[in-house]
Parts: structure tokens; sequence; C-alpha cells
């Protein structure tokens, strides 16, 4: 497709510019749905009142509804129309009642936005806009409204009804039918909106909150999943605690809901007292949930209780500044699971992430600011630059505040604007003017897209050392010409002989191209460690040898900073084996055995430190990236590091061993390294490897040691790995979750034949582009394959383009978030990269394409 057809056919962007306060407000709606998957009869009265002294109708916006009937305090409206899908009512005064009624059909929306049907059951999702697929509305998240809600449907088949807010009443009515009635006090946006109807149980229990007052506490879930929510039921209390303890925060309902749902766009939902949540969020037991799904129910539950405040009580103004409940919720979130076990684990795990997810958004063609200045579907702004990016925001703005002042910031913003709208700039504010700084210039977090790097050149002359700090920010779409950052980077000196800290650590704010610091009198050489707990969300580029790195490795205080040095070694020794064919890899052998072998380091914290980085971020250090090149030289090292530590590694697999399942910090921490440890096992060509592997999955009391040894027999060529394979597939037939396991690890596989393994899967009967969790599982994993997504045959690129094409009829929200993948095609040789971009323009030429795959894929394609 031409760029002038595709202009042509592009919807209107909005633009953060034209944002202009609502026309009419709507204090309070009452709802009544009379429930049924077919047809759902929907009546709304909205009491709307003018707001400012303009003549403009009230609009009020639609999604695929036709009005049964529109009235305005009481009578037919007159002269309404339809413009596109919104509905327009001329109004003279400035108060009115409107009264629409609509009818849906839950079971046929396949796009899992408004009210749908999943699994017997009917929910809805409303964020970003998909309240307005419910019921006339202007769906924006400056209309704050106080909800009254009433539904009625078949008992038998629906015996739990549950909307926002606390329980009013409830009562039978005729035919076998029943009815409840909800009532949310506190003003909200529609997305925050919920309704479920099912046949559900619930496990509950209660929470007294700081101030005394007792809430009741219900997980909702199908009968046979109840004993899979006590984790999630205790996470939740320790949420709530938390928040009093940290922010002082204390919940406001008397009720406080949880539901599962296994067909969900994202992971949870935050709506005010009844979260929805992907069922993969809140189900665990030993046998079917590894401990890294124990940690996401935990975190993911957290994140959706501490949205209560950030994001329920103050939300945004508009879309623009999604960042100011998602970031600052992020940030939120993980400091919580940082207070739950490690948090030098818990902070190389979210900076993995910022760097698999984020770093590569901010290097290709759908970078965007953490405020972004347009979009064509808010629903693509749900982005690693959002959450992620959002959230190192404000960890560097606590940075730089201290805690004190953090503390007294968010608490002069939740005063300040509860039951308001707010924007990015409203928070800012409150940490200026709490912390009594100027953060003008780190306003440029908020507008700038681009990952900053900073260059560290640390030099010894005679008694002086000096630091040279120098940053950039590559030019991204739409902004060529980058001004320079705020950047707050803790460093510390140590000295090559002694390894004693040389001063004391410092926190550096770089806010200028280039800085210079210097240091008198220092005893011996220094060796530099920079950005220390990664203070900054940038790459540096230092002046250290692999002694140096070795050096740090062994000897930093910083957990972080400690892993750090190892993966840069790591990096150096890989990049320096695929562009130059050699790899002297001599310190960095010593490095992990030294790791490896300190009986004063965490497990969990070994476990990190000794992983290779993946083939991914291999290629985002190369100018050009050469799949095959990577995968060889990292499949050597590992082989190397395999071969010359066995018997660590051995000794390690021994010594990690655990009798039975235990769900602690210390027991997460053998699991983890007991499953590197076999990794590398097997990587060395150990004769046994398969066996031993094999004999841990069959064994296994829990799926971490489960899924740990299928996935190394399923990167092997061992007959056990078909057997294997299959066992798991008929262990685990009936359990949805745990299928998507099945289907993800083989879509990781490293071997050659794994694209026409993916291919094979797609046809399986059990898979199903329906489902999110299941399209994520199997197309999702295959697409971040490096190696066998950019088989040279293109394969892999028309495998995914199909998948997406198909998709993006049924879901457009999920589809669109799987291109990224096929955007990168830039970094790649000259074949490869036509074959991606001509997978896109066939995207982009396919009849009837959403308006979220279109702006994905043009995007893609600039």
């Amino acid at each position: 497709m031409s760029d002038a057809r595709i202009a042509a056919a592009a919807p209107q962007a909005i633009r953060r510019e034209d944002y202009r306060q609502p026309d009419w407000l709507v204090p309070e709606i009452a709802l009544d749905f009379d429930l049924d998957p077919a047809a759902t009869r929907v009546r709304a009265a909205l009491h709307v009142s003018r707001n400012g002294g303009h003549d403009r109708p009230l609009v009020l916006n639609g999604d695929g509804l036709e009005a049964a009937s529109v009235k305005v305090d009481g009578a037919e409206a007159q002269g309404w129309r339809m413009e596109g899908q919104d509905l327009v009512i001329p109004l003279t005064g400035d108060a009115h009642t409107i009264e629409t009624e609509v009818v849906i059909a839950p079971e046929r929306n396949t796009q899992l936005q408004g009210l749908y049907a999943s699994s017997g059951m009917l929910c809805t999702q409303c964020e970003a806009e998909g309240f307005r697929r419910i019921t006339f509305f202007p769906d924006r998240p400056d209309v704050l409204s106080k909800y009254k809600v009433r539904m009625e449907a078949e008992r038998a088949r629906f015996p739990v009804l549950l909307a926002n807010g606390d329980p009013i009443a409830q009562d039978d009515a005729e035919d076998g039918r029943h009815w409840a009635e909800w009532h949310d006090p506190f003003p909200k946006p529609s997305y925050l909106f919920a309704l479920v109807a099912g046949d559900l149980v619930a496990n509950t229990g209660s929470f007294t909150t700081m101030s005394g007052r007792e809430v009741q506490l219900g997980i909702y879930v199908r009968a046979p999943d109840l004993p899979k929510t006590d984790h999630a039921l205790h996470a939740l209390k320790l949420s709530m605690k938390w928040d009093e303890d940290v922010y002082g925060r204390e919940y406001d309902l008397d009720v406080f809901n949880i539901v599962a749902v296994d067909d969900f766009n994202f992971g949870a939902m935050e709506n005010k007292g009844l979260n929805v949540f992907n069922s993969r969020y809140i189900l665990a037991d030993p046998d079917t949930a590894t401990d890294w799904d124990y940690d996401a129910i935990a975190a993911v539950v957290a994140h959706e209780y501490f949205h209560n405040w950030s994001g329920n009580r103050v939300t945004c103004r508009d879309w623009f500044q999604l960042s100011l409940k998602e970031g600052f919720t992020v940030f939120r979130d993980q400091s919580f699971s940082a207070d739950q076990g490690s948090a030098a684990v818990k902070r190389i795990e979210d900076v993995r992430s910022l760097r698999a997810s984020q770093f590569p958004e901010d290097a290709g063609p759908l970078a965007h600011p953490v405020r972004p200045d347009e979009y064509i579907e808010i629903s693509n702004f749900y982005t690693a630059t959002i959450y992620n990016k959002g959230a190192e925001l404000i960890r560097m703005m606590a940075t730089i505040l201290g805690p004190q002042k953090f503390r007294a910031a968010t608490d002069l913003y939740f005063d300040r604007f509860d039951g308001t709208a707010a924007t990015c700039e409203d928070f800012v504010l409150c940490m200026e003017e709490a912390g009594k700084v100027d953060l003008g210039q780190f306003r440029r977090w908020y507008s700038q897209a681009g990952t900053p790097r900073v260059s560290a050149n640390l030099v010894q002359d005679g008694a002086t050392t000096s630091l040279a700090l120098a940053q950039t920010v590559p030019p991204t779409p739409g902004q060529p010409i980058k001004e320079p950052m705020v950047l707050p980077l803790k460093i510390r000196l140590f000295g090559e002989k002694s390894g004693a800290p040389l001063i004391d650590e410092a926190l550096v704010l770089l806010d200028k191209p280039e800085q210079e610091l210097r240091f008198e009198g220092l005893p011996e050489r220094a060796v530099l460690s920079i950005n220390r707990g990664f203070s900054a969300p940038v790459i540096v580029d230092a002046n250290r040898s692999a002694a140096d790195l070795a050096f740090l490795s062994a000897h930093d205080d910083d957990p972080f900073a400690r892993y750090e040095a190892m993966q840069q070694l790591m990096l150096d020794t890989l990049v320096a084996a695929v562009t130059t064919g050699k790899g002297e890899h001599g310190a960095l052998i010593d490095a992990v055995r030294n790791t490896l072998t300190d009986p004063a380091l965490d497990r969990a914290f070994i476990a990190e430190a000794v992983l290779l980085p993946s083939d991914s971020f291999i290629g985002d250090q190369m100018a050009v990236v050469d799949p095959e090149a990577i995968f060889r030289a990292r499949e050597a090292l590992r082989a190397d590091l395999g071969n010359l530590l066995e018997p660590e590694w051995r000794a390690a697999y021994e010594g990690a061993r655990a009798n039975r399942f235990e769900y602690s910090p210390a027991a997460k921490g053998a699991r983890r390294l007991k499953n590197v440890a076999l990794g590398y096992i097997a990587a060395s060509g150990a004769a046994d490897a398969a066996k031993l592997a094999y004999a841990q999955f069959e064994a296994a009391d829990n799926m971490t040691d489960r899924q740990g040894g299928l996935a190394t027999l399923v990167n092997g060529t061992s007959s056990l790995r078909e057997k294997a394979i299959e066992a798991f597939y008929q262990r685990y037939a009936g359990n949805a979750l745990v299928l998507d396991k099945w289907f993800q690890t083989q879509a990781l596989s490293s071997r050659d034949d794994t694209l026409a393994a993916v291919e094979k899967l797609a046809q399986h009967p059990d898979f199903t582009l329906a489902n999110p969790n299941r399209a994520r599982a199997l197309v999702g994993a295959f697409s971040i394959n490096q190696r066998a997504f950019h088989d040279p045959s293109g394969r892999g690129y028309r495998f995914v383009a199909d998948q997406l094409i198909a998709l993006d009829k049924l879901n457009p929200q999920t589809a669109a978030k799987l291109v990224p993948p096929l955007g990168r095609w830039k970094r790649f040789d000259a074949q490869r990269a036509a074959r991606m971009r001509g997978e896109l323009e066939r995207i982009v030429a396919s009849p009837g394409l959403s308006k979220d795959m279109f702006e994905q894929a043009t995007k893609s394609l600039d």
C-alpha cells in the first residue's frame, strides 16, 4: 500500500493539545440491566448538567448501539440524532434527566470490551472506552459520576450479581429470576464501571482498617477453582495493610470483591470495589502455578488494590495522562513486592523487564513519550513506556526527594486531588511543593521519548581522579532533536587492590550534556560503580575493563550493581564473539565461579547473576541483528560455562534440591538456582542431562520444577523430549492456564524445528485465537523467539502476520499488541527487513482492518 493510500485511510488522530473541558457533566447515573447473554436490555438514567455558558448539545458516545428509546425529563426526546456512533441530543436548559434504552448481545462480543460472556458468566471491561459499548454516555475519564446499579437475571443461571460499591438490596423476582442493587458513593469515570453475573463461589475474609472499620473481602471463581484462591486473598490483605503503613491510604467501602475471568484482554482491572481479573493472576496451587505465577498474582492483586487511590479516588483527566495512574501504581506495586522478599532480586527482575520490552519500544517506530501527544486508538498506549518507564519516573523523583519528602508529596497529591481527575503536571507540582525542589527540567522525561545514553570515563592522573560524564538522547519518531535530561545517577568508587569503598555513595544529578567530577587523594586505583540500583533508566557506556567488571561482580556492595557488572561482562564477551568471531572469556568464567560458590549470596540472586543475557538483548546492542550468529555465540558460551564449571553446577543443583514445596523467599531461590543449574548441565552436553531433567519433571511436587524440567527437555534432542511433552499435556489437558504454559514452552524452544512445530501447534484442537491468553502463549511467545521468528525463509513472519490478521477480526486490542516484533524490521539485514515490511504491508492492506491494528502497523512501517 502506498504512503498516500495509507494516509487517506488513516482514522483521525486525537491530540493532547486539543483537550477541552466536557460540555456536560453527569453527577449521577442509574443503570438497570435485564441480563441475558443473547439480549441484555440496558436502561440508563443520566442526571446531566451543563458545564459552562455554551449552547452545545449533549453528545453521548456509543459503539455499536441502537437507541430503542430516548427521553428527556420523562418525555420522548425531540430532535435527537445519531452522528456516526454517537447520540446527539439538543437541550435548552442547564440540568436534565436523560433516559435511554438499548439492547446488546454479550455472547457475540468477541472484542471482550463492554459487557461480554466468558465461561458461562457475564462480565465487563470498560477501560479505556468499553462503557460506550454498554450504554450511551460521555465516555471520557474526566466525567465523574455516582453510580446506582440494578441487575435482574435468572437465578439458576446467574445466582451471583455483583457491581461497584456496596450492596444495598436484593430479592427474588417472578419466573425464577432475582435482582440486586448496588451503590457506589464515590464519583468515578465510566471506565471504572463493573458488573459481573454468574454461577460463582467466593473465598471470603475480612480486613480491619487502621480506623477500625471491618471490610468484607471476597474472591469469586467457579466452584472447582475455589481451592486455588488462598494465595490471592492473602496477597490482598497484605496489600491493604502495606498501603496503610507506607502511604497512609485506607480502604473506603464496606466490601472489596475480586472476580476471576478466563477471557480477558489485560491482566486485571481496578474497577472501584469490584476488581475483574484474568484468571491467571488469581488461581494458584503448587501443582499448576510456578513461583513466577505466585509472585505475579501477589503483584497484580496489589497493583489493582493500590489503584483504589492512585487511579480511582484520584483519576486521570484524559488518556494522555494514563501514566499518572499506571506509572505511579506500578512503582507502588514494585515497592510492595520488594518488601515481601528480596528487594535486590525484585529490582533485577524489574530492570530486566524494562530492557526486554520498553528499551526496544523506545528504540523503534512505536516510540512515544510517557505523556503522548496524540493517538488514534488509546488501547495502543497501554505500553511498557506508560507503565514501566512511567514507574521509573516516579522512582527517580522519589530518589531526588528522599523518603520523607516523597511521602509528604504523595500525601499532598492524594489530599489535594481526591475525587477529581488530575494530570501528570499536577503530580509533579506536588513533588515540587512538598519536596522543595525545582523539577522544571525533569519534566522532559514526560515529553521526550527515547532512552538516554550515558558515557562514563574514569581517569586517574597522579593524585587526581576525574569522572567525565556525558549524555545523549537519540532521535525518535517526531522528535529528531532532544534536550538534556535530568539523570539521577548513584555512584561509588572502590579500591582495585583493597576492594574497599573509597568514597561514600553519591547521588549525581547529570542535567547537562557533559559534566566532570574530581576526587583528590584517592589511595589506590579506583573502579567505578555507576547507576547503582539502576537509579536512572539509561544505557551506560563506561570505560571498564573485563577485569574491572569481574572485580565489581565480586566486591560491589550494591546488589544490583554487582549483578549489572556480571551481565555487562557477559554482554561484552558475547558481542565480541558475534562481531569478531572471538570471545575471550577467562575473566567471565572466573567471575561466574566466584558468584556460584559464594556462600554469602542469596540463591535467587546467584541464579539471576549467572544467567546469560537473552538473544534479543544481545541483538539490541548491535547495529544489524544477526539472529543465527547471536544464537551460535550464546550457545557456545553456555556450553563452555557448562563444561568448565560442571562440578559447580552439579553442586548447586544438588544443594538446591527441596524435599517439598514451600512458597518462601528461600525456597523460591533454591528452585530458581536448581533450574538454572539444570540448564547449564544440559548445555554442557552431559550424558545424563536429559535423564536428570526428566527425573525432575516426573518427580516434581510443584509446577516450577516440572516446567523447568520440561523446558530443558523441549530445548534438547533426547528421546525423552516427546515423552515429557505428551505426559504434560495428558496431565493438564483440562486446565487452560497450564496448557498455556505447554504451548508457550514449545514456542520458545531453541531447536532448529521450532517454526515447524509452532505451525503445527496452531492447528492443535486446543489452540484458539478467541482466548487472549492462548493467543499470547503461542503467537506472542513465538514472536519473541528471536532465532525461530527470524528464520531466513520468512515463514515466521508470514505465520505471525496470518495469525494477527485473523485475530484482528475477533479481538483488535489483543491483536494490535502483538505487532511490535514485526515493526523492528530496520534492525535486521536487507532480506529479513524486506520480508518483515512486506508482512506489515499485507496487514495494512487487509480489508476491514481495525483502528487498533491500523495504527500499530502503519507506524511500524514508517
